[in-house]
């Protein structure tokens, strides 16, 4: 899905004309700027909710860059590969999961282009006292968690497992940016996002790390050719620094 954006021809002055012919006629002009021959594209990107700020700054610094825009849809990953299973058009997309990505066709070449790892969010000043992912088993706490169907909801079961824990979540989210919205909106006392969602809400949350947390990692892959400019573009030193700043860890 590619939408090129043709050049706006501007009427031209009598004088003009006359220099066209001029032109056509075999003299040439050497001081004239060589013309510009890249055509501007609009690019469709599916990301995975959690990518909602780093993938913005990236977007601009895309632009600028290229000239080339982007439209994005952010939700859950596995709603998004749901989505491209149906028929809807994009150019690239963008999840917080191998597995889930090897569900779109030709899946296996994506790129990996960013880490990330898991934390504990609770309201700012961590009023009920949370120390630790242990903590998460208190019958006293409203927990929020992504669902087991979202990457960040399967990294959360294998961080719980891991520490023999067991969670009695009051919501099971469809994205893991609803379960930093629930806490930052006081709708629930401690859930678990990344940590790049955490950093972006910092204002709002406090942050308990989970130690060994699970590394998530976000492949990324070009439906169309046009969008393998943007790939590529995230795995640049400028791509990189833009991630980097928004929490994430670079791929391996």
């Amino acid at each position: 899905m590619r939408r090129i954006v043709a050049p706006v021809v501007a009427a031209v002055a009598v004088a003009s004309l006359v220099a066209l012919v001029s032109g056509c006629s075999g003299s040439s002009n050497p001081t004239a700027s060589p013309r510009n021959t890249h055509n501007s594209v609009k690019l469709t990107i599916f990301a995975a909710s959690s990518l909602t700020n780093a993938f913005s700054a990236e977007a601009a610094a895309f632009a600028q860059k290229t000239g080339d825009q982007t439209t994005f849809s952010f939700a859950g990953s596995q709603e998004l590969v749901a989505q491209l299973r149906q028929g809807a058009p994009a150019d690239v997309v963008a999840t917080a999961d191998l597995p889930t990505m090897l569900r779109v066709p030709h899946g296996s070449s994506a790129q990996v282009f960013a880490r990330n790892r898991l934390v504990i969010v609770t309201a700012h000043g961590n009023p009920k006292h949370i120390s630790g992912i242990a903590d998460l088993s208190r019958s006293d706490l409203v927990v929020v968690l992504a669902a087991p169907t979202v990457p960040a909801g399967k990294y959360a079961a294998t961080a719980l497992s891991a520490a023999h824990v067991t969670a009695h979540p009051k919501s099971l989210e469809d994205n893991v940016r609803s379960v930093l919205t629930k806490v930052q909106l006081g709708e629930a006392d401690v859930g678990i996002v990344y940590a790049s969602d955490a950093q972006s809400a910092k204002k709002d949350v406090t942050t308990i790390p989970i130690p060994h947390s699970p590394v998530a990692s976000y492949p990324a892959l070009a439906l169309h050719p046009s969008g393998q400019t943007f790939v590529d573009f995230l795995l640049s030193a400028q791509g990189q620094a833009i991630l980097a700043r928004y929490g994430f860890i670079p791929p391996r």
